[in-house]
This record gives structure tokens, C-alpha cells and sequence, in this order.
């Protein structure tokens, strides 16, 4: 596992983590304005829901993991319900990757931007996204970027936007509501079938899907020979290449899935 703020000084909003059995990897969403309506502020938020999965995964491991990500959600948001405003749009979320083995199944869940890549022993690595918040996003980049930085037109677009997370239509993340677990996307594959599976979030999954650095085999090469750390290193090389403002990234690296 590596894991880096996107500033030296920043606080983490990402979290990693791994049992015998499973790994989860949670991205912190945060909005500004958030700590008016939640004063625990969004990497709280992350590393209470990611360490709440690890604690639940080897106790359910007859559940789902859409199920377990439900009453992640449901806990911790019962954990500050009572002091902030847990249901208002711009209140902490976080996107999810999960990983476990059972039954000799390599089970998977992405809700949001996220990444989950499973590295098949013949074949092409299955790529694990979450499109629908980059497309909805899209859709609204050519009227916020005609608007004034500030304004109120542009205050508007925001709010347009985000008037689709975790709505029929929309794109989902782990806020409040445990049902956007049900939104979330899932499957499993024989663990014999795999030679590993590697957990990315975003600012790390920019290495393919933002800058081009490689493809997946490419990121699967690199791990195998260099390890995590050299894909942030590459990450951050790029956003300082491209003046692209950097993001926290993490990457936790499972091999040797089907041994003991």
C-alpha cells in the first residue's frame, strides 16, 4: 500500500486498509463550504467509513459487499447525525473500492471514481470504473467554464451538478443514505483465475485515464517491477508537468490471492 497527500502539509483524505481476507480503499469527496455543515470534515469521514468496513467485513463475510458497505454507511452516519446536517448535499462523502475472498471467489464493488483492476492470468485485467459522475460532469464543464470564478452563475452550475449525486439518474457515492450501496458496481471472479488485483483512487487512476502515462497492463508492469510508490511518483510528475492541481493517491497492491 502508498498512500500521499496531495501536498506536504495537506491532511490525507484518502484511506487504505486490508484484513486476511479483504481490502478497501476509500477517496474522501469534500465540497467547500462542508465544515459549516460538519465539523469533522471529510477525512474523518473517510477513515471512519474505511475502518468501519474492515471492522464488519471478516463478521459478514455471508453479506454482500453491497450489503456490508450499507451498514458501513448507516453507522457511520449515525455517528454525527446528532451534531451536523449529515443530509445536506455538500455534508462529507467518499467514493469506495472493495476487494474480498470467500469461497474462492474474488469478490469486487466500485461506487464511484474509484478504480478496482483485476489482474487475470490469461487475458486482459478486468478494469473495475465508475463513469456516470465524469460524464454527468462533462456535460457541465462547457457552462461553468463560461462563467466567472465567484459568480453567482457559476455558484449555480455547482448546485445544478451536484443535484445529481445520489439521484435516480445521477452518479453515486457513501454519504448519509445507505441505499447508494445499492448503486454500486459488483461482481467476483475465480480466484485462480487471478495473479492479483490492485485498489486505486483517482488521483492515482489519473496515471491511465488523465495523463497517458500507460494503460493497465502498463500499471501492472510498473507495480510488478518498481512497486506503488513509483506510479505516484510518475502522478505527480505529470501535474507538475501540466500544472494540474494534484490530488491525494493511493494505491493498495494484492498478490498471491489464492495462497493461504
Amino acid at each position: 500500500m502508498t498512500s500521499a497527500p496531495a501536498r506536504t502539509g495537506r491532511v490525507n483524505e484518502d484511506f487504505t486498509g486490508a484484513t486476511a481476507s479483504a481490502a478497501v480503499l476509500i477517496d474522501g469527496a469534500g465540497i467547500p463550504g462542508a465544515e459549516s455543515v460538519c465539523g469533522h470534515g471529510v477525512a474523518w469521514y473517510a477513515h471512519r467509513l474505511g475502518g468501519c468496513l474492515l471492522g464488519l467485513l471478516p463478521l459478514r463475510d455471508d453479506r454482500s459487499l453491497a450489503a456490508v458497505l450499507a451498514e458501513a454507511i448507516t453507522q457511520v452516519t449515525g455517528e454525527h447525525r446528532d451534531t451536523c446536517d449529515v443530509a445536506d448535499p455538500i455534508s462529507p462523502s467518499a467514493t469506495v473500492a472493495m476487494l474480498r475472498i470467500s469461497g474462492g471467489l474474488a469478490e469486487y464493488l466500485v461506487l464511484g471514481d474509484t478504480v478496482v483492476v483485476l489482474d487475470m492470468s490469461d487475458g486482459a485485467p478486468l478494469v473495475v470504473t465508475d463513469p456516470r459522475e465524469v460524464v454527468i460532469s462533462r456535460s457541465y464543464q462547457p457552462a461553468y467554464e463560461a462563467t466567472a470564478a465567484g459568480s453567482d452563475e457559476r455558484r449555480q452550475v455547482l448546485r445544478e451538478l451536484r443535484a445529481h449525486r445520489n439521484a435516480p439518474g445521477g452518479f453515486w457515492l457513501a454519504k448519509d443514505d445507505p441505499r447508494a450501496a445499492d448503486e454500486a458496481l459488483t461482481g467476483s471472479r475465480p480466484v485462480l483465475e487471478l495473479s492479483g488485483a490492485v485498489l486505486l483512487s483517482n488521483g492515482a487512476g489519473r496515471f491511465v485515464d488523465r495523463f497517458g502515462l500507460a494503460d493497465w497492463p502498463g500499471v501492472l508492469a510498473v507495480l510488478a517491477s518498481q512497486g506503488p510508490a513509483e506510479i505516484i511518483r510518475q502522478v505527480r510528475q505529470a501535474e507538475g508537468r501540466d500544472a494540474v492541481t494534484a490530488d491525494d493517491a493511493t494505491i493498495t497492491w494484492c498478490t498471491d490471492l489464492g495462497e493461504d
